[in-house]
């Protein structure tokens, strides 16, 4: 299965994660079949996330390959994908003192 996910790079204490296009079974910085952008979270302008190709996201959106949480995130704020849904929080269960 093919997953849209983020591979890490950069050096110590300044991080950088390539938008990447990987067998979801190979390792988060082994191999993978096309880079997509990179993403730097320290970066202090707004160009945090810079994506090669607008086109090749959505071919392999089209053809199945599944989006990581935090790429969606990402990429729900450039435009490319719907909102991202956070997931609420469970409510505790009913406490047993029914006695």
């Amino acid at each position: 299965m093919l997953k849209i996910r983020l591979a890490m790079g950069g050096r110590k204490k300044d991080p950088v994660f390539f938008l990447v296009a990987a067998d979801s079974r190979s390792p988060r910085d082994g191999a993978f079949l096309e880079k997509l952008g990179t993403y730097s979270p320290k970066k202090s302008n707004g160009q945090k996330l810079l994506i090669r190709s607008n086109e090749s996201i959505q071919k392999y959106i089209k053809n199945g390959a599944q989006v990581t949480d935090r790429v969606h995130r990402l990429l729900s704020k450039e435009g490319l994908m719907p909102e991202y849904k956070y997931n609420d929080t469970p409510k505790k269960s009913a406490s047993r003192d029914s006695k």
